[in-house]
C-alpha cells in the first residue's frame, strides 16, 4: 500500500504504476459533469485563482457529495473525461473516479505527470460474491422487482443494533 498525502508532488506520481494500490490523506476536491466544466471556464478565463485553492497537487474525485456519502461516478463521461487533460495542465496530479478512459486521455495524464485511479464501487465487490439471481415477484419492475441471490461472503457492517447506531453517538431507544 502506497501512501499518499496532498499536494501530491511529481515526485510522488513518478514512483506509481499501474496495479498500486494507493491510500490518499489530506483535502481533496469532489467533481464531476456538472462543475467540472465551470471549473474550465475559470481555468481558461484565468479566474481559477478565485476559488481560493491552489490546483497544484490536487486530487479530484470524479463525485458529488451529498448526504447519502460518496461513490465514484463514470469518469469517461463526455463532461469529466473531457476535463481530464486541462486539469492536468492546470496542475491537478490525480483523478479518482471509475470506468476506462480513452487512449488520448491516458497519453493526455502522461504528458502533463498527472495519473487516473479507480475506486471501485461497491456493486463490483458484490457482484464478483453474487452467483445466482432471479426475479421472485413483479418483473414488469425490470431491475426494481424481487430477487432473491445467492451469495458468499458478502461484507457488511452493522450500523443499528440493540439501540445504538454507529451514525450517532446518542443511544436511540
Amino acid at each position: 500500500m502506497i501512501e499518499l498525502k496532498t499536494p501530491i508532488t511529481d515526485e510522488d506520481i513518478n514512483k506509481l504504476k499501474v496495479g498500486d494500490t494507493v491510500e490518499i490523506s489530506g483535502y481533496i476536491l469532489c467533481g464531476r459533469d456538472a462543475v467540472l466544466p465551470k471549473v474550465l471556464k475559470m481555468i481558461e478565463n484565468g479566474t481559477a485563482g478565485e476559488l481560493g485553492i491552489d490546483l497544484n497537487g490536487q486530487v479530484i474525485f470524479h463525485t458529488a457529495v451529498s448526504p447519502a456519502g460518496v461513490g465514484p461516478t463514470s469518469s469517461n463521461k463526455l463532461e469529466i473525461e473531457s476535463s481530464i487533460e486541462p486539469l492536468s495542465a492546470a496542475g491537478i496530479k490525480l483523478h479518482l473516479g471509475k470506468g476506462e478512459l480513452h487512449p488520448e486521455t491516458i497519453s493526455a495524464l502522461d504528458k502533463h505527470n498527472s495519473v487516473y485511479a479507480v475506486i471501485p464501487p461497491v456493486t463490483a465487490l458484490l457482484g464478483s460474491k453474487t452467483s445466482e439471481e432471479k426475479v421472485v415477484a413483479f418483473p414488469e419492475l425490470g431491475m426494481e422487482a424481487l430477487h432473491m441471490i445467492m451469495v458468499d461472503k458478502y461484507p457488511a457492517i452493522i450500523a443499528s443494533a440493540h439501540g445504538k447506531s454507529i451514525y450517532s453517538q446518542e443511544d436511540q431507544g
